[in-house]
Protein backbone atom coordinates (compact mmCIF):
# COMPACT_ATOMS: atom_id res chain seq x y z
CA UNK A 1 0.00 0.00 0.00
CA UNK A 2 2.55 2.55 0.67
CA UNK A 3 4.27 1.38 -2.69
CA UNK A 4 1.51 2.31 -4.10
CA UNK A 5 0.72 5.43 -2.68
CA UNK A 6 4.33 6.64 -2.95
CA UNK A 7 4.00 5.73 -6.59
CA UNK A 8 0.95 7.87 -7.01
CA UNK A 9 2.61 10.92 -5.25
CA UNK A 10 5.66 10.48 -7.78
CA UNK A 11 3.18 10.19 -10.40
CA UNK A 12 1.67 13.70 -9.37
CA UNK A 13 4.52 15.55 -8.92
CA UNK A 14 5.86 14.79 -12.04
CA UNK A 15 3.01 15.32 -14.22
CA UNK A 16 1.99 18.93 -12.51
CA UNK A 17 2.56 21.79 -14.89
CA UNK A 18 5.48 24.42 -13.50
CA UNK A 19 3.13 27.92 -12.72
CA UNK A 20 3.38 30.48 -15.03
CA UNK A 21 5.48 33.59 -13.73
CA UNK A 22 2.89 36.39 -12.37
CA UNK A 23 3.24 40.01 -12.46
CA UNK A 24 4.54 39.92 -8.95
CA UNK A 25 7.12 37.22 -9.39
CA UNK A 26 10.74 38.14 -8.74
CA UNK A 27 11.71 36.89 -12.40
CA UNK A 28 10.39 37.78 -15.57
CA UNK A 29 11.20 36.81 -19.24
CA UNK A 30 13.91 38.73 -20.41
CA UNK A 31 11.46 40.32 -23.20
CA UNK A 32 8.85 41.38 -20.46
CA UNK A 33 11.88 42.70 -18.16
CA UNK A 34 13.20 44.24 -21.02
CA UNK A 35 10.19 46.08 -22.46
CA UNK A 36 8.68 46.96 -18.89
CA UNK A 37 11.71 47.86 -16.91
CA UNK A 38 14.41 49.14 -19.14
CA UNK A 39 12.62 51.39 -21.93
CA UNK A 40 15.87 52.76 -22.83
CA UNK A 41 16.43 49.62 -24.33
CA UNK A 42 14.28 49.67 -27.48
CA UNK A 43 14.41 53.57 -27.63
CA UNK A 44 17.65 53.92 -29.21
CA UNK A 45 17.17 50.63 -31.44
CA UNK A 46 13.64 52.59 -32.42
CA UNK A 47 16.03 55.98 -33.69
CA UNK A 48 18.01 53.80 -36.01
CA UNK A 49 15.55 51.44 -37.52
CA UNK A 50 12.21 50.37 -36.61
CA UNK A 51 12.21 47.67 -39.56
CA UNK A 52 14.15 44.96 -38.03
CA UNK A 53 14.65 43.82 -34.53
CA UNK A 54 18.29 44.43 -33.69
CA UNK A 55 20.33 43.55 -30.66
CA UNK A 56 22.62 46.37 -28.81
CA UNK A 57 25.45 45.33 -31.13
CA UNK A 58 23.98 46.00 -34.44
CA UNK A 59 23.32 42.41 -35.36
CA UNK A 60 20.18 41.16 -36.54
CA UNK A 61 18.20 39.26 -33.84
CA UNK A 62 16.88 35.50 -34.61
CA UNK A 63 13.49 34.98 -35.31
CA UNK A 64 11.61 33.16 -33.01
CA UNK A 65 8.37 31.10 -33.91
CA UNK A 66 4.92 32.92 -33.42
CA UNK A 67 5.02 31.32 -29.55
CA UNK A 68 8.08 32.84 -29.03
CA UNK A 69 6.71 36.00 -30.27
CA UNK A 70 3.76 36.47 -28.89
CA UNK A 71 5.09 35.17 -25.03
CA UNK A 72 3.64 31.50 -24.81
CA UNK A 73 7.45 30.31 -25.13
CA UNK A 74 9.60 32.30 -23.17
CA UNK A 75 13.15 32.45 -21.85
CA UNK A 76 14.09 30.64 -19.06
CA UNK A 77 13.61 32.87 -15.52
CA UNK A 78 17.22 31.75 -14.56
CA UNK A 79 18.43 32.45 -18.25
CA UNK A 80 21.04 34.93 -18.86
CA UNK A 81 19.89 38.10 -20.60
CA UNK A 82 22.03 38.77 -24.06
CA UNK A 83 24.97 40.76 -23.14
CA UNK A 84 24.67 44.65 -23.59
CA UNK A 85 25.73 47.41 -21.10
CA UNK A 86 22.34 49.29 -21.23
CA UNK A 87 20.11 46.25 -20.15
CA UNK A 88 22.30 45.78 -16.98
CA UNK A 89 20.63 46.93 -14.16
CA UNK A 90 23.71 47.24 -11.79
CA UNK A 91 25.47 49.52 -14.00
CA UNK A 92 27.32 52.47 -12.58
CA UNK A 93 25.90 56.21 -13.98
CA UNK A 94 27.10 57.90 -16.48
CA UNK A 95 29.72 60.34 -15.17
CA UNK A 96 28.96 63.66 -16.63
CA UNK A 97 31.89 66.51 -16.38
CA UNK A 98 30.19 70.09 -17.37
CA UNK A 99 32.11 72.52 -18.46
CA UNK A 100 30.50 76.19 -17.73
CA UNK A 101 27.52 75.90 -14.75
CA UNK A 102 25.47 79.34 -15.76
CA UNK A 103 21.85 79.42 -16.16
CA UNK A 104 21.22 76.89 -18.50
CA UNK A 105 24.09 74.68 -17.57
CA UNK A 106 22.23 74.38 -14.16
CA UNK A 107 18.91 74.04 -15.95
CA UNK A 108 20.03 70.83 -17.99
CA UNK A 109 22.03 68.92 -14.90
CA UNK A 110 18.81 68.97 -12.85
CA UNK A 111 17.39 67.04 -16.08
CA UNK A 112 20.73 64.35 -15.76
CA UNK A 113 20.27 64.56 -12.45
CA UNK A 114 16.44 62.85 -12.76
CA UNK A 115 17.90 60.49 -14.18
CA UNK A 116 20.39 59.16 -12.33
CA UNK A 117 23.36 59.98 -13.29
CA UNK A 118 26.82 61.42 -11.60
CA UNK A 119 27.26 65.50 -12.41
CA UNK A 120 30.51 66.63 -11.50
CA UNK A 121 30.94 70.36 -12.80
CA UNK A 122 33.50 73.45 -13.05
CA UNK A 123 32.98 76.64 -13.90
CA UNK A 124 34.71 80.19 -14.17
CA UNK A 125 32.20 81.43 -10.74
CA UNK A 126 32.20 79.19 -8.33
CA UNK A 127 29.31 76.87 -7.55
CA UNK A 128 30.27 75.03 -4.59
CA UNK A 129 26.99 76.34 -2.35
CA UNK A 130 24.91 75.38 -5.06
CA UNK A 131 26.34 71.97 -5.85
CA UNK A 132 26.34 70.83 -2.10
CA UNK A 133 22.48 72.00 -2.12
CA UNK A 134 21.82 69.91 -5.19
CA UNK A 135 23.96 67.21 -5.05
CA UNK A 136 26.38 67.97 -7.55
CA UNK A 137 30.14 67.63 -7.48
CA UNK A 138 32.19 70.71 -7.82
CA UNK A 139 36.03 70.93 -8.84
CA UNK A 140 37.84 74.24 -8.57
CA UNK A 141 39.74 73.50 -11.72
CA UNK A 142 39.51 71.54 -14.55
CA UNK A 143 42.47 69.96 -14.30
CA UNK A 144 40.76 68.54 -11.49
CA UNK A 145 37.58 67.79 -12.99
CA UNK A 146 39.14 65.68 -15.27
CA UNK A 147 41.50 63.53 -13.31
CA UNK A 148 37.86 61.98 -12.22
CA UNK A 149 37.82 60.45 -15.17
CA UNK A 150 34.29 61.41 -16.79
CA UNK A 151 32.49 59.42 -19.56
CA UNK A 152 30.87 62.46 -21.06
CA UNK A 153 32.17 66.22 -21.41
CA UNK A 154 29.26 68.15 -21.80
CA UNK A 155 30.64 71.89 -23.05
CA UNK A 156 28.40 74.40 -21.73
CA UNK A 157 29.81 77.47 -22.05
CA UNK A 158 28.72 80.59 -23.81
CA UNK A 159 28.94 81.13 -27.60
CA UNK A 160 31.81 83.45 -27.69
CA UNK A 161 33.44 81.97 -24.87
CA UNK A 162 33.88 77.85 -25.94
CA UNK A 163 36.75 78.39 -28.20
CA UNK A 164 38.90 79.35 -26.03
CA UNK A 165 37.86 76.64 -22.88
CA UNK A 166 37.90 74.00 -24.67
CA UNK A 167 41.85 74.56 -26.13
CA UNK A 168 42.41 74.52 -22.47
CA UNK A 169 41.06 70.95 -21.41
CA UNK A 170 44.44 69.09 -20.41
CA UNK A 171 43.13 66.03 -23.02
CA UNK A 172 45.72 63.64 -21.77
CA UNK A 173 43.84 63.50 -18.44
CA UNK A 174 40.62 62.12 -19.90
CA UNK A 175 39.85 58.59 -20.95
CA UNK A 176 40.57 58.07 -24.74
CA UNK A 177 37.08 57.22 -25.21
CA UNK A 178 35.76 60.31 -23.45
CA UNK A 179 32.93 61.62 -25.66
CA UNK A 180 32.75 65.21 -26.31
CA UNK A 181 29.50 67.28 -26.59
CA UNK A 182 28.46 70.40 -26.81
CA UNK A 183 24.82 71.90 -26.33
CA UNK A 184 25.30 75.52 -28.19
CA UNK A 185 22.64 77.16 -30.03
CA UNK A 186 24.79 77.05 -33.04
CA UNK A 187 26.31 73.62 -34.59
CA UNK A 188 29.19 74.34 -37.13
CA UNK A 189 31.19 76.11 -35.48
CA UNK A 190 31.30 73.70 -32.39
CA UNK A 191 31.53 70.51 -34.87
CA UNK A 192 35.17 72.58 -36.87
CA UNK A 193 36.30 73.30 -33.75
CA UNK A 194 36.07 69.98 -32.14
CA UNK A 195 37.13 68.36 -35.14
CA UNK A 196 40.16 70.51 -35.21
CA UNK A 197 41.67 70.61 -31.61
CA UNK A 198 40.45 67.60 -29.75
CA UNK A 199 42.55 63.76 -30.30
CA UNK A 200 41.14 61.42 -32.64
CA UNK A 201 40.42 59.01 -30.07
CA UNK A 202 37.55 61.12 -28.86
CA UNK A 203 33.94 61.07 -29.63
CA UNK A 204 32.15 63.69 -30.46
CA UNK A 205 27.99 64.49 -30.65
CA UNK A 206 26.90 67.71 -31.61
CA UNK A 207 23.52 68.72 -29.46
CA UNK A 208 21.43 71.36 -29.53
CA UNK A 209 17.94 71.45 -26.72
CA UNK A 210 15.77 73.75 -28.27
CA UNK A 211 14.48 74.61 -25.22
CA UNK A 212 15.74 76.33 -22.21
CA UNK A 213 14.89 77.20 -17.98
CA UNK A 214 11.11 79.18 -19.60
CA UNK A 215 10.32 77.36 -22.30
CA UNK A 216 11.05 73.80 -20.71
CA UNK A 217 10.22 75.10 -16.24
CA UNK A 218 7.38 72.77 -16.82
CA UNK A 219 9.18 69.76 -18.13
CA UNK A 220 10.66 68.63 -21.23
CA UNK A 221 7.79 66.89 -23.03
CA UNK A 222 7.55 67.23 -26.66
CA UNK A 223 10.52 70.07 -27.12
CA UNK A 224 12.79 69.18 -29.22
CA UNK A 225 16.60 68.00 -29.29
CA UNK A 226 18.59 67.86 -32.29
CA UNK A 227 21.80 65.75 -32.14
CA UNK A 228 24.55 64.91 -34.88
CA UNK A 229 26.70 61.94 -34.32
CA UNK A 230 29.86 63.85 -35.54
CA UNK A 231 32.37 60.90 -34.55
CA UNK A 232 31.69 58.26 -32.58
CA UNK A 233 33.46 54.81 -32.57
CA UNK A 234 32.46 51.45 -31.62
CA UNK A 235 33.62 51.39 -27.79
CA UNK A 236 31.46 54.32 -27.31
CA UNK A 237 28.28 53.43 -29.13
CA UNK A 238 26.51 52.78 -25.60
CA UNK A 239 27.47 55.49 -23.83
CA UNK A 240 26.42 58.15 -26.82
CA UNK A 241 23.02 55.51 -26.51
CA UNK A 242 22.52 55.99 -22.78
CA UNK A 243 23.20 60.03 -23.04
CA UNK A 244 20.67 60.88 -25.53
CA UNK A 245 18.40 58.10 -23.85
CA UNK A 246 17.88 60.91 -21.12
CA UNK A 247 16.44 63.69 -23.11
CA UNK A 248 14.15 61.05 -24.86
CA UNK A 249 13.54 59.85 -20.91
CA UNK A 250 12.48 63.21 -19.85
CA UNK A 251 10.17 63.18 -23.14
CA UNK A 252 12.09 65.32 -25.30
CA UNK A 253 11.03 64.90 -29.26
CA UNK A 254 14.77 63.41 -30.97
CA UNK A 255 15.54 65.15 -34.27
CA UNK A 256 18.50 63.88 -35.74
CA UNK A 257 20.05 66.45 -38.27
CA UNK A 258 23.23 67.20 -39.49
CA UNK A 259 24.85 70.42 -37.96
CA UNK A 260 24.87 72.39 -41.11
CA UNK A 261 21.44 71.59 -41.65
CA UNK A 262 20.22 73.16 -38.08
CA UNK A 263 22.07 76.12 -38.77
CA UNK A 264 20.15 76.97 -41.76
CA UNK A 265 17.35 75.97 -39.59
CA UNK A 266 18.12 77.91 -37.03
CA UNK A 267 18.84 81.33 -38.64
CA UNK A 268 15.38 81.59 -39.81
CA UNK A 269 13.73 80.49 -36.42
CA UNK A 270 15.40 80.93 -33.63
CA UNK A 271 17.92 84.03 -34.47
CA UNK A 272 14.44 85.90 -36.49
CA UNK A 273 12.55 85.47 -32.85
CA UNK A 274 15.41 86.54 -30.89
CA UNK A 275 16.19 89.52 -33.63
CA UNK A 276 12.36 90.44 -33.51
CA UNK A 277 12.30 90.50 -29.51
CA UNK A 278 15.19 92.99 -29.52
CA UNK A 279 13.87 95.04 -31.63
CA UNK A 280 10.74 95.18 -29.54
CA UNK A 281 12.55 95.49 -26.29
CA UNK A 282 13.38 99.05 -28.00
CA UNK A 283 9.91 100.41 -28.10
CA UNK A 284 9.67 99.64 -24.21
CA UNK A 285 6.25 98.03 -24.52
CA UNK A 286 3.66 98.36 -21.64
CA UNK A 287 0.51 96.33 -20.97
CA UNK A 288 -2.48 97.95 -21.48
CA UNK A 289 -6.03 97.64 -20.43
CA UNK A 290 -7.28 96.73 -23.50
CA UNK A 291 -4.75 93.84 -24.39
CA UNK A 292 -5.09 91.58 -27.44
CA UNK A 293 -4.11 88.13 -27.59
CA UNK A 294 -1.62 88.91 -30.15
CA UNK A 295 -0.16 91.83 -28.08
CA UNK A 296 0.46 89.81 -24.96
CA UNK A 297 2.88 87.43 -27.30
CA UNK A 298 5.05 89.81 -28.10
CA UNK A 299 5.09 91.17 -24.68
CA UNK A 300 5.80 87.69 -23.52
CA UNK A 301 8.13 87.59 -26.51
CA UNK A 302 10.06 90.14 -25.58
CA UNK A 303 10.60 89.45 -21.83
CA UNK A 304 11.73 85.80 -22.80
CA UNK A 305 14.41 87.33 -25.72
CA UNK A 306 15.56 90.22 -23.39
CA UNK A 307 15.83 87.75 -20.23
CA UNK A 308 19.22 85.74 -22.67
CA UNK A 309 22.58 87.96 -22.52
CA UNK A 310 23.36 89.87 -25.60
CA UNK A 311 26.76 87.81 -25.69
CA UNK A 312 24.02 84.60 -26.73
CA UNK A 313 22.18 87.01 -29.33
CA UNK A 314 25.46 88.09 -30.61
CA UNK A 315 26.83 84.51 -30.52
CA UNK A 316 23.92 83.35 -32.68
CA UNK A 317 24.48 86.39 -35.58
CA UNK A 318 28.35 85.65 -35.18
CA UNK A 319 28.73 82.26 -35.62
CA UNK A 320 26.17 81.63 -37.57
CA UNK A 321 26.54 81.89 -41.14
CA UNK A 322 23.19 82.21 -42.24
CA UNK A 323 22.12 84.77 -39.80
CA UNK A 324 23.45 87.91 -42.36
CA UNK A 325 21.29 86.95 -45.02
CA UNK A 326 18.24 86.70 -42.27
CA UNK A 327 19.24 90.56 -41.21
CA UNK A 328 19.48 91.38 -45.00
CA UNK A 329 15.89 89.65 -45.86
CA UNK A 330 14.48 91.31 -42.77
CA UNK A 331 15.62 94.77 -43.34
CA UNK A 332 14.28 94.53 -46.68
CA UNK A 333 11.20 92.72 -45.59
CA UNK A 334 10.69 95.98 -43.38
CA UNK A 335 11.30 98.27 -45.85
CA UNK A 336 8.87 96.91 -48.29
CA UNK A 337 5.99 97.32 -46.23
CA UNK A 338 6.96 101.33 -44.74
CA UNK A 339 6.81 101.71 -49.35
CA UNK A 340 3.52 100.35 -49.57
CA UNK A 341 2.54 102.37 -46.49
CA UNK A 342 3.39 105.64 -47.24
CA UNK A 343 3.19 105.14 -51.30
CA UNK A 344 -0.48 104.41 -50.41
CA UNK A 345 -0.55 107.80 -48.24
CA UNK A 346 1.33 109.71 -50.46
CA UNK A 347 -1.30 109.09 -53.53
CA UNK A 348 -4.14 109.85 -50.66
CA UNK A 349 -2.14 113.42 -49.94
CA UNK A 350 -1.37 114.17 -53.30
CA UNK A 351 -4.85 113.96 -54.31
CA UNK A 352 -6.37 116.23 -51.03
CA UNK A 353 -3.77 118.71 -52.16
CA UNK A 354 -4.56 119.18 -55.92
CA UNK A 355 -8.62 119.21 -55.06
CA UNK A 356 -7.86 122.12 -52.34
CA UNK A 357 -6.14 124.40 -54.90
CA UNK A 358 -8.16 126.91 -55.90
CA UNK A 359 -9.73 127.96 -59.82
CA UNK A 360 -8.43 131.49 -59.42
CA UNK A 361 -5.49 133.04 -56.77
CA UNK A 362 -3.88 136.62 -56.29
CA UNK A 363 0.06 137.14 -56.87
CA UNK A 364 1.36 140.14 -55.95
CA UNK A 365 -1.79 142.20 -57.03
CA UNK A 366 -2.17 140.60 -59.80
CA UNK A 367 -5.12 137.62 -60.45
CA UNK A 368 -4.00 134.71 -62.37
CA UNK A 369 -5.96 131.68 -63.64
CA UNK A 370 -4.70 128.35 -62.09
CA UNK A 371 -6.00 125.73 -63.49
CA UNK A 372 -6.05 122.27 -62.32
CA UNK A 373 -3.51 119.97 -63.28
CA UNK A 374 -4.11 117.85 -66.10
CA UNK A 375 -3.13 113.92 -66.34
CA UNK A 376 0.08 115.11 -67.89
CA UNK A 377 1.01 117.04 -64.63
CA UNK A 378 -0.52 113.97 -62.05
CA UNK A 379 2.21 113.08 -60.04
CA UNK A 380 3.29 109.37 -60.50
CA UNK A 381 3.54 106.79 -57.32
CA UNK A 382 6.47 107.96 -55.00
CA UNK A 383 8.69 105.57 -53.30
CA UNK A 384 10.73 107.55 -50.19
CA UNK A 385 14.22 106.77 -50.75
CA UNK A 386 14.11 107.36 -46.72
CA UNK A 387 12.64 106.78 -43.89
CA UNK A 388 13.35 110.57 -42.73
CA UNK A 389 11.67 111.60 -45.49
CA UNK A 390 8.35 109.93 -44.64
CA UNK A 391 8.15 113.11 -41.60
CA UNK A 392 7.98 115.50 -44.36
CA UNK A 393 4.56 114.66 -45.78
CA UNK A 394 3.18 114.69 -42.58
CA UNK A 395 4.47 118.14 -41.67
CA UNK A 396 2.86 119.00 -45.14
CA UNK A 397 -0.61 119.37 -42.51
CA UNK A 398 1.25 121.02 -39.86
CA UNK A 399 -1.18 123.44 -37.23
CA UNK A 400 -0.76 126.87 -38.43
CA UNK A 401 1.09 127.67 -35.09
CA UNK A 402 4.05 126.36 -36.83
CA UNK A 403 7.41 128.19 -36.14
CA UNK A 404 8.90 129.96 -39.10
CA UNK A 405 12.17 128.01 -38.26
CA UNK A 406 10.58 124.48 -38.24
CA UNK A 407 8.70 125.78 -41.69
CA UNK A 408 11.97 126.68 -43.25
CA UNK A 409 13.29 123.59 -42.62
CA UNK A 410 10.63 121.30 -44.12
CA UNK A 411 11.52 121.16 -47.98
CA UNK A 412 8.80 122.35 -50.80
CA UNK A 413 6.13 120.40 -51.44
CA UNK A 414 6.91 120.35 -55.12
CA UNK A 415 9.99 118.27 -54.06
CA UNK A 416 7.49 115.56 -52.81
CA UNK A 417 4.66 115.90 -55.13
CA UNK A 418 6.62 115.68 -58.52
CA UNK A 419 6.35 118.13 -61.73
CA UNK A 420 4.56 121.11 -60.75
CA UNK A 421 5.64 124.37 -62.38
CA UNK A 422 7.32 126.15 -59.21
CA UNK A 423 5.99 129.65 -60.17
CA UNK A 424 2.47 128.16 -59.58
CA UNK A 425 3.17 126.42 -56.54
CA UNK A 426 1.22 127.47 -53.74
CA UNK A 427 3.95 126.45 -50.72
Amino acid sequence: MASSSSSLLLRFFVAKPAPRPTKNATCFSSQRLTKRHYPAIASPQNRINQTEPHNTTGNRLQHHSPLHRRGFITRSACAPAPESPLMDPEEAPLKIGMVGFGKFGQFIAQGLKRQGHAVMVTSRSDYTEYCKQNEFQFFRSMDALCEENPDIMLICSSILSTESVVRKIPFHKLKPDTIFIDVLSVKQFPKNLFLEVLPPQFGIVCTHPMFGPESGKDGWTDLPFVYDRVRVAGSQAGNCERFLSIFEHEGCKMVEMSCEEHDRHAAGSQFITHTIGRILSHLNLESTPINTKGYETLLKLTENTVSDSFDLYYGLFMYNVNATEQIENLDRAFETVKQKLFGRLHDILRKQIVERIPAAMEVNGDRRRMKRNSDSHRASPYFLPHSQEISYITAAFAPSGETASSSKARPPMHSLIGRGNKSEDVF
